[in-house]
């Protein structure tokens, strides 16, 4: 038990520290990936064939190469072309462009899911495009999918730990280097798990409560 005690008291300190930082970067990362995302749905969506191709190979690259790769080439190789990042800002980028590609199809789905009846009956009372969009389409698109936006603040939490390969000091970061000097790997590991599902179960309920939220309200739909 005193051993146990010690474990604690020698490792949570240090690994607190490295939630912290976890939380800060999951958070920035994924407000900046809510806008992103957004501007890139409205690219996709652009009637304009040299836009909407630019936004549609920036989703693709971003959703079809693995995000190490993506966050290695931010922080390795844009020095290279003059652009000097610190690891957290290189963090921050690369996982908040990363979600965004992820947000723009779910942004997209969900406009795309409104009935066209609603928009033309915003024409038909004089509402712009623009107002259409603000105050009939977009609130409803987003909280449609907002289980959907759930389940990425939840991935983008996961994917921060990827962040350790450029010495961002988050959870994961902190777990290697108690790891490797204490050599108690397995206890070292387990409370970075459990602190990953801690962290992670909030999020996790709040998107069961949205869906269960989003079933009852197309169910009363359905019957009234």
């Amino acid at each position: 038990m005193d051993i146990l005690t010690s474990y604690f008291q020698d490792f949570l300190p240090t690994l607190f520290e490295g939630a912290a930082i976890t939380i800060q970067l999951t958070i920035i990362a994924f407000i900046i990936a809510l806008i992103f995302g957004l501007i890139a749905a409205f690219g996709r969506l652009s009637s304009n064939l040299f836009i909407n191709k630019i936004f549609g190979f920036y989703i693709s690259a971003l959703r079809g190469t693995p995000f190490f790769v993506q966050l290695l080439f931010i922080y390795f190789g844009l020095p290279d072309l003059g652009l000097e990042l610190t690891a957290f800002q290189a963090a921050v980028i690369g996982l908040a462009l990363n979600q965004s590609a992820y947000l723009a199809e779910i942004y997209r789905a969900g406009i795309q899911a409104i009935p066209k009846g609603q928009i033309e009956a915003a024409k038909a009372i004089g509402m712009n495009s623009f107002d259409t969009m603000r105050r009939i389409v977009l609130p409803q698109a987003i909280k449609n999918e907002l289980p959907s936006i759930g389940n990425i603040a939840i991935l983008c939490l996961k994917n921060s730990s990827i962040a350790a390969v450029i010495t961002v000091g988050e959870i994961m970061y902190q777990g290697q280097i108690l790891a490797s000097t204490t050599f108690r790997h397995l206890e070292v590991f387990t409370l970075v798990g459990i602190i990953y599902w801690v962290l992670h179960y909030p999020l996790s309920l709040l998107v069961d409560y949205l869906e269960k939220r989003g079933n009852v309200g197309n169910v009363k739909g359905v019957k009234h």
